[in-house]
Protein backbone atom coordinates (compact mmCIF):
# COMPACT_ATOMS: atom_id res chain seq x y z
CA UNK A 1 0.00 0.00 0.00
CA UNK A 2 1.28 3.49 -0.81
CA UNK A 3 2.50 5.62 2.06
CA UNK A 4 0.03 8.54 2.30
CA UNK A 5 0.90 11.75 4.07
CA UNK A 6 -1.70 14.30 5.04
CA UNK A 7 -1.13 17.90 5.86
CA UNK A 8 -3.19 19.74 8.43
CA UNK A 9 -6.43 21.42 7.48
CA UNK A 10 -6.11 24.88 5.95
CA UNK A 11 -5.85 27.68 8.46
CA UNK A 12 -8.77 30.05 7.96
CA UNK A 13 -8.51 33.52 9.41
CA UNK A 14 -12.31 33.74 9.44
CA UNK A 15 -14.68 30.91 10.19
CA UNK A 16 -18.20 31.70 9.04
CA UNK A 17 -21.15 30.21 10.90
CA UNK A 18 -24.87 30.13 10.12
CA UNK A 19 -26.46 33.26 11.57
CA UNK A 20 -23.33 35.45 11.29
CA UNK A 21 -23.79 38.93 9.89
CA UNK A 22 -21.40 39.45 6.99
CA UNK A 23 -20.82 41.98 4.23
CA UNK A 24 -20.42 40.98 0.58
CA UNK A 25 -19.06 43.19 -2.19
CA UNK A 26 -21.75 42.66 -4.83
CA UNK A 27 -24.12 44.30 -7.29
CA UNK A 28 -27.31 45.37 -5.51
CA UNK A 29 -29.98 48.09 -5.44
CA UNK A 30 -29.43 51.19 -3.30
CA UNK A 31 -32.20 53.03 -1.44
CA UNK A 32 -33.12 54.88 -4.64
CA UNK A 33 -33.60 51.65 -6.59
CA UNK A 34 -30.44 52.16 -8.67
CA UNK A 35 -28.09 49.26 -9.29
CA UNK A 36 -24.72 49.83 -7.61
CA UNK A 37 -21.66 47.78 -6.65
CA UNK A 38 -20.50 47.87 -3.04
CA UNK A 39 -20.57 46.23 0.35
CA UNK A 40 -24.00 44.92 1.39
CA UNK A 41 -24.86 43.30 4.71
CA UNK A 42 -26.50 39.88 4.79
CA UNK A 43 -26.81 36.78 6.97
CA UNK A 44 -24.97 33.49 6.51
CA UNK A 45 -27.63 30.82 5.84
CA UNK A 46 -25.44 27.85 4.87
CA UNK A 47 -21.77 26.88 5.20
CA UNK A 48 -19.93 23.93 3.73
CA UNK A 49 -16.27 23.02 3.26
CA UNK A 50 -15.77 25.28 0.24
CA UNK A 51 -18.46 27.97 0.09
CA UNK A 52 -20.68 30.22 2.19
CA UNK A 53 -24.29 31.14 1.30
CA UNK A 54 -25.39 34.67 2.27
CA UNK A 55 -29.00 35.87 2.10
CA UNK A 56 -29.93 39.54 1.71
CA UNK A 57 -33.12 41.55 2.18
CA UNK A 58 -32.29 43.71 -0.86
CA UNK A 59 -32.24 42.65 -4.52
CA UNK A 60 -28.82 41.32 -5.53
CA UNK A 61 -27.43 40.60 -8.99
CA UNK A 62 -24.98 38.20 -10.58
CA UNK A 63 -22.01 39.72 -12.40
CA UNK A 64 -23.66 38.97 -15.76
CA UNK A 65 -26.65 41.13 -14.80
CA UNK A 66 -29.28 38.62 -13.71
CA UNK A 67 -31.20 39.34 -10.50
CA UNK A 68 -31.00 36.51 -7.96
CA UNK A 69 -34.62 35.53 -7.17
CA UNK A 70 -33.94 34.01 -3.73
CA UNK A 71 -31.57 36.84 -2.67
CA UNK A 72 -28.80 34.30 -1.88
CA UNK A 73 -25.23 34.65 -3.12
CA UNK A 74 -22.54 31.98 -2.71
CA UNK A 75 -18.91 32.93 -1.96
CA UNK A 76 -15.78 30.85 -1.41
CA UNK A 77 -14.42 31.05 2.15
CA UNK A 78 -11.20 32.69 0.97
CA UNK A 79 -12.87 35.30 -1.27
CA UNK A 80 -11.87 38.94 -0.87
CA UNK A 81 -15.54 39.82 -1.50
CA UNK A 82 -16.84 38.58 1.86
CA UNK A 83 -16.03 39.77 5.38
CA UNK A 84 -17.52 39.78 8.87
CA UNK A 85 -19.91 42.75 9.19
CA UNK A 86 -18.33 45.79 10.72
CA UNK A 87 -21.59 46.83 12.34
CA UNK A 88 -24.97 45.20 12.72
CA UNK A 89 -27.87 46.52 10.74
CA UNK A 90 -30.48 48.06 13.00
CA UNK A 91 -34.16 47.54 12.41
CA UNK A 92 -36.29 50.68 12.26
CA UNK A 93 -38.22 51.28 15.46
CA UNK A 94 -41.90 50.49 15.50
CA UNK A 95 -41.71 47.58 13.06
Amino acid sequence: MADLKFSSAPDRATEFKVGDFVEVNCDHENDGGERVRGWLQGVVVQVDAKIVAVQFEENVYLTDGWMVPDHVLWCPHNSTNIRIARRRKRRPRGK
